[in-house]
């Protein structure tokens, strides 16, 4: 299989539902789904990475990723990723996605782990 271009999806950010959505040319290409921390500092937590199979090999997960440490960063609260995905990309960007404290990973995991039917 040929290796697909690269594209700059456009992103939109549905708090209320708990997505980061990408979309290429009007089309659902991507998630990361995701909760805000009940605890202070209200962290952003990243469960789970999807790209559309249509759209994979194309940057769309690094693209939503990327976004989504941005949107924490404006917002001021850290982002804990325990989507696998979004764990290595933040290992491979250290410049753009600062790692949260262990206390704050320790909330994350214990509020998933109190609501494990919504993710």
């Amino acid at each position: 299989m040929a290796e697909q271009q690269a594209v700059e999806p456009v992103i939109r950010d549905v708090r209320e539902r708990g997505r980061l959505e990408a979309y290429v040319d009007d089309v659902f290409a991507g998630v990361i789904v995701y909760f805000a921390l009940d605890e202070e500092p209200h962290a952003l937590v990243a469960v789970h990475t999807v790209v559309d199979a249509a759209h994979e090999g194309r940057g769309i997960a690094g693209a939503l990723v990327r976004e989504f440490y941005a949107i924490a960063a404006r917002e001021g609260v850290p982002v804990v990723p325990l989507c696998p995905y979004a764990a290595t990309w933040a290992e491979r960007h250290p410049d753009e996605a600062p790692p949260a404290s262990a206390e704050v990973v320790r909330a994350a995991e214990r509020q998933l782990g109190a609501t494990p039917g919504l993710w």
